[in-house]
C-alpha cells in the first residue's frame, strides 16, 4: 500500500461521501436495517447516524485501519454497540450462518476485487428471512456514458481506490443468489459516469437439498 493510499486516500474518501444528497439516500435506505447488522465496507462510519432504533447491533468491516479510526469516533455517539473488524470484504465474514437479520452495502460493490464473493458471503450470514440492504453506483443503461464509463475506470480505479465505474449492481446480487425486491435507479447530480445509482432491498435465495431418489 502507497503513501496515497495509506495515508491521503481516507481523508478523501471521508469527505467526499459526506455530501448533502448522499446523506438523503443513507437516511432513506440505511434506515431500514433491523436487529443484529452487519456493515461491509463500513469504511468512516457515515451510515452510523441512520441506523434507527431497530438496531441491535452493528458489526464493521473495513480493511482500512485509518477509516476504522474516524468510524470509532462516529461509534461513541451510536445508541448501539459497534464491533469492528478489520478485514478485506472478500474474506468470509466472522459471523454464525444465518445470524444476521440486516446486511447492508453502500459504495462498497464498485471497488471490491470479486463483488460476488463478497454479496455470497453475505448471503451465508443472513437469517433466512433477513435482507440485504445495498447503495452502489454503477454502469449506466445510456450506451453514450456507459462507454465513458469503460474509459475511464482503468484511471479511475487508481485514484478513487480501487473504484470501477462500470459494474451491473443488480445483475451481481442477482447472481450471488438474491432476489431484490425493490430496486431504484437513476442518476445523482453529478458527472454522469460516476452517479448512476442502484438502490435496492433483496433476500437471500434458498438453497434446498437434492431431493433423495
Amino acid at each position: 500500500m502507497g503513501a496515497y493510499s495509506k495515508y491521503i486516500l481516507p481523508g478523501l474518501l471521508d469527505l467526499a461521501m459526506r455530501n448533502r444528497e448522499m446523506a438523503s439516500l443513507r437516511a432513506e435506505w440505511v434506515s431500514q436495517a433491523r436487529g443484529e447488522v452487519l456493515e461491509i465496507g463500513i469504511g468512516s462510519g457515515l451510515n452510523l447516524p441512520f441506523y434507527a432504533v431497530d438496531v441491535e447491533r452493528v458489526y464493521g468491516l473495513d480493511p482500512s485501519p485509518q477509516l476504522q479510526r474516524i468510524a470509532r469516533r462516529r461509534a461513541a455517539l451510536a445508541d448501539f454497540p459497534v464491533e469492528f473488524f478489520t478485514q478485506s470484504a472478500e474474506l468470509d465474514p466472522p459471523m454464525a450462518n444465518a445470524s444476521i437479520d440486516t446486511v447492508v452495502v453502500t459504495w462498497t460493490l464498485c471497488s471490491v476485487r470479486d463483488p460476488i464473493l463478497v454479496l455470497r458471503n453475505a448471503g451465508r450470514v443472513l437469517k433466512p428471512e433477513g435482507r440485504l440492504i445495498f447503495l452502489e453506483h454503477g454502469r449506466s443503461p445510456s450506451p453514450g456514458v456507459a462507454s465513458w464509463q469503460n474509459k475511464l475506470t482503468p484511471l479511475w480505479k487508481h485514484v478513487a481506490g480501487g473504484c470501477t465505474l462500470n459494474r451491473r449492481i443488480d445483475d451481481l446480487v442477482w447472481s450471488a443468489g438474491f432476489r431484490i425486491s425493490h430496486l431504484v435507479t437513476g442518476y445523482m447530480r453529478g458527472p454522469r459516469p460516476m452517479t448512476f445509482m442502484y438502490k435496492g432491498i433483496a433476500q437471500p435465495v434458498p438453497s434446498y437439498p437434492d431431493e433423495i431418489e
